[in-house]
């Protein structure tokens, strides 16, 4: 930030009173945070009747291809692509751990926001342990992201500051947080998925809060330039994030027709259209702080979050 910025920042950060607003975060954390291996019984033996996730959520729920697939087929398809959502999860998390790592690097220790900081890190950690320990209990691979992705979320990680690094983990948190809702409600859900987005969702909450606060602050008078370049950037790794979620080999993995299955998810508009729904407060948001410019519309088009 430049002086001016950061002398705006601090006017915004004082007018809020943000240190009450992350003391009380850090209250919710000490009552509301969970331990998944409390929560969740490793060695008990799966459902085999119960579905990784709602079939609603289903990337073929509402093609013809679905109707004509066994249970079984629906029952392995959603287990794989609750698997590969995990696995983005955990991709992401790792992510955001060094950026808001990275971002409190000079910080005054004794802030309540650096306090905050390093006890997000530590939900995150417990956060990507669960979705790995339930991706092997589910039997199901550890999906990763394409190379190109894997390699520019490498530079990204190392390079993205400010109103950027936290734009990137509010989108992330946000898509995710409407999914796991019904998940954790589905009666049809996999037991170990019902808990594990129980926890996600209600750790989460203090998460987005965050990082709702912090956009606000690095945004407060800064250039137009730098808030439409911001805008871009974040909706690109937006993008790549929902991309990114259910990898095209969980087809194969599921026992069918790898090009038949992407043909159709590629075209289903229910599911195309729950992603719009999904994102509907984030973009409230985005448009809220003047992120949501006409090139990042754009973009978030191309992946139906608008």
């Amino acid at each position: 930030m430049t002086v001016t910025d950061d002398r705006a920042a601090v006017e915004f950060r004082q007018s809020i009173d943000m240190d009450s607003e992350l003391e009380r975060l850090l209250e919710s954390a000490a009552v509301l945070s969970y331990d998944p291996d409390q929560e969740i019984d490793w060695d008990k033996p799966l459902d085999p009747h119960k579905y990784g996730l709602n079939p609603e959520w289903s990337t073929l729920y509402g093609t013809p291809l679905w109707d004509r697939m066994t249970e079984q087929q629906r029952i392995d398809l959603t287990r794989h692509e609750v698997g590969s959502i995990m696995s983005t999860g955990i991709w992401f998390e790792t992510m955001l751990q060094s950026m808001v790592l990275r971002s409190q690097y000079s910080a005054d220790y004794g802030d309540p926001e650096f306090r905050f900081a390093l006890t997000e890190i530590a939900d995150e950690c417990r956060h990507s342990l669960m979705f790995s320990k339930t991706c092997s209990k589910m039997g199901v691979p550890h999906y990763r992201p394409r190379r190109l992705f894997h390699e520019l979320a490498r530079v990204f990680r190392t390079t993205a500051t400010g109103e950027m690094a936290y734009s990137s983990i509010l989108v992330a948190e946000e898509v995710l947080d409407i999914m796991q809702r019904d998940w954790m409600r589905g009666e049809n859900v996999l037991e170990e998925v019902r808990t594990t987005s129980k926890i996600h969702v209600v750790e989460e909450a203090r998460h987005m809060k965050f990082a709702r606060m912090e956009i606000k602050e690095y945004l407060e008078g800064i250039s137009k330039p730098r808030r439409h370049l911001a805008a871009f950037v974040i909706s690109i790794v937006a993008a790549i994030i929902v991309d990114s979620l259910v990898n095209d080999d969980v087809y194969a993995n599921a026992g069918l027709d790898p090009e038949e299955a992407k043909a159709a998810a590629k075209s289903n508009t229910h599911h195309q259209n729950l992603m719009r729904m999904s994102c509907v407060h984030l973009m409230d948001f985005l448009s809220e702080v003047g992120l949501l410019t006409p090139s990042a519309m754009r973009m978030y088009r191309t992946v139906h979050m608008l």
